[in-house]
């Protein structure tokens, strides 16, 4: 038998802006087919002959690539890259416009909170339905069930629909059954980013016990950390094209060194196109040195980070918080509006907000970062640390400056993720 589990031969994926793949009716479906074929039979049409409907997009192109049994392989790249669309494929859950992806084994998959579960059944019946789904039976299923429910600490609500779960108790009950229930490969999107920290690392700490059982995971993450840590081979995405494949450490030095370009600022202009869901939505991110948007700001002076975004829902309370990342990946800093972090306490922190926008504002002192490119995630939970609405991973990036006025003492690179001014002094003793 070959080792090899996942094959992917010259994959592509081409979606039509602004096309509907909704259909309520046999009909409907094949009259939608018939009114696109001959559009789409010749795409070199000249512009002045093509429908708004055949503007177009390819997610993934030309994508190739091999998995052995028991590799964890990280996959990585910007917003947009293509990757959450390949674990689409890979799962079953999208079919490939070209290409093929061969995979031998049972496939288990945590890609993006409500995949999986039906909104209506209670979480116990889900654990049923996903081992079903993956081909186990009953008594196989109940041998697991009781390990399933206290790693995912939910034991209370078991017997609760899970369209009434938070996002984090979400998560955490759907990597359980994804991670428990035996697949032979695991396949795994950003959604840990929604659990709190303990719980990844509980997260992490099991993929680490799936590989070392020789199963198979595959694993799209912003955290280079993560992948260093995890991955033994990294395939880093660029405007859906494999741009690397090789060593993790390898592809995460390339991804870093050329990946973040440097932005003042990120903004959308309407909810409808921003990140975020039913209850809040991002309308900016940016960073105001001096009074001015700049992606470059001087070591010595402090700096602030702006987070714009819609209230979609009235009454609920905001938690904001950021992680600062430095071109090595590695988190610096983490910060949030609460009282208990905040050098002057945030009035909006403890009342409901109605809907409306809103900006949250976080200040930096200066001499604290190194020098070096720096990037910047944003999180805004509910009234609780394990409801996070959503999570926009480096969404900006900013260069930290050297103003030289330590490089006339040292010339060479200071060590360390912060460069904090500190209190020296020599004595003579004897």
């Amino acid at each position: 038998m070959s080792d090899t589990v996942i094959k992917v031969s010259n994959l592509s994926k081409l979606y039509r802006i602004g096309e509907t793949l909704r259909h309520d009716t046999l009909r409907d479906a094949i009259s939608a087919f018939f009114r696109r074929q001959p559009l789409n039979a010749n795409p070199a049409l000249p512009a002045g002959r093509r429908s708004p409907l055949t503007e177009t997009i390819w997610a993934l192109k030309d994508v190739s690539f091999e998995v052995k049994r028991g590799e964890v392989v990280g996959i990585i790249g910007r917003n947009g890259a293509g990757k959450s669309t390949l674990l689409k494929i890979l799962s079953r859950i999208t079919e490939p416009t070209e290409g093929r992806a061969e995979i031998h084994g049972r496939v288990g998959s945590l890609l993006e909170v409500g995949t999986g579960f039906h909104s209506e059944l209670t979480g116990r019946e889900n654990i049923f339905l996903n081992g079903a789904i993956l081909g186990m039976s009953k008594r196989e299923i109940k041998k697991k069930f009781d390990e399933i429910v206290a790693f995912a600490e939910i034991e209370k609500f078991m017997d609760t629909p899970v369209k009434r779960y938070s996002s984090g108790m979400y998560v955490r009950l759907a990597f359980a059954v994804a991670a428990h229930l035996e697949p032979e490969i695991l396949l795994v999107d950003e959604v840990l980013a929604v659990g709190d920290i303990i719980f990844q690392k509980k997260c992490i700490g099991k993929m680490e016990d799936v590989a070392r059982e020789g199963r198979t995971v595959i694993l799209v993450s912003h955290n280079m950390l993560t992948i260093q840590s995890l991955c033994g081979k990294a395939i880093l995405l660029s405007s859906g094209k494999v741009s690397l494949e090789g060593d993790s450490a390898v592809v995460v030095n390339k991804y870093l060194e050329s990946g973040r370009e440097q932005r003042g600022e990120v903004c959308w202009d309407y909810p409808e196109a921003a990140p975020g869901n039913e209850r809040v939505r991002l309308k900016a991110v940016r960073i105001v040195s001096e009074n001015k948007v700049t992606g470059e700001v001087d070591i010595s002076k402090e700096f602030c980070i702006e987070v714009d975004y819609w209230n979609l829902q009235a009454n609920g309370r905001r938690m904001i918080s950021i992680h600062i990342y430095n071109s090595k990946g590695i988190c610096i800093l983490t910060s949030a509006n609460l009282p208990s972090v905040s050098l002057v306490p945030d009035s909006w922190y403890s009342r409901p907000y109605p809907v409306g926008i809103f900006r949250t504002s976080c200040i930096i002192p200066g001499g604290l970062l190194n020098d070096g490119l720096h990037s910047v995630s944003a999180y805004i939970n509910g009234e609780f640390m394990n409801d996070n609405i959503f999570s926009a991973p480096d969404v900006i990036s900013f260069n930290v400056r050297e103003t030289g006025v330590m490089r006339e003492e040292y010339t060479g690179e200071w060590w360390g993720a912060v460069r904090v001014r500190l209190g020296w002094q020599t004595t003579q003793l004897s």
